[in-house]
């Protein structure tokens, strides 16, 4: 059985950064401490997806959603960022270019893709998109 873990925060640098900070408390909670690698992963992912939903996903007055669902049975984390900017999605997997080394920003994604085992976008709503990548659980 699935454990889920959802959450609405403002689409702002302070939301983002709370978003790291809960899912890090979620996973102690569910037995990876804070200590460990599944849960520093974890809460990487969760801060780039969480910034990249507060800079490109923001829209005047709209939130983000952080959700996490864990999934003993394939001994799976699913973390996905769902923001209020359906015209904005990022490239696909496997096509990301790499960052120039004078660039200050535009490696989260890279991150994303080298510490997570899949990642993508899904939409289907004119409202909404999400951002999601799974991460395999290692024992605590």
């Amino acid at each position: 059985m699935n454990v889920d873990f959802t959450i609405r925060l403002s689409a702002t640098p302070r939301g983002a950064r709370l978003a790291r900070h809960l899912a890090a408390e979620q996973l102690a909670t569910w037995g990876w401490p804070y200590d460990t690698d599944v849960n520093r992963t974890a809460a990487l992912l969760v801060a780039e997806l969480a910034a990249n939903a507060a800079v490109h996903g923001h829209v005047r007055g709209r939130d983000f959603q952080l959700g996490l669902i864990l999934r003993p049975a394939d001994a799976t984390l699913r973390i996905e960022l769902t923001d209020a900017r359906p015209d904005r999605r990022p490239p696909a997997p496997g096509t990301l270019d790499p960052a120039a080394p004078e660039q200050e920003s535009g490696r989260g994604l890279l991150l994303v893709e080298a510490l997570s085992m899949h990642w993508g976008t899904t939409g289907g709503d004119p409202y909404r998109k999400t951002v999601w990548c799974e991460v395999a659980l290692g024992s605590a």
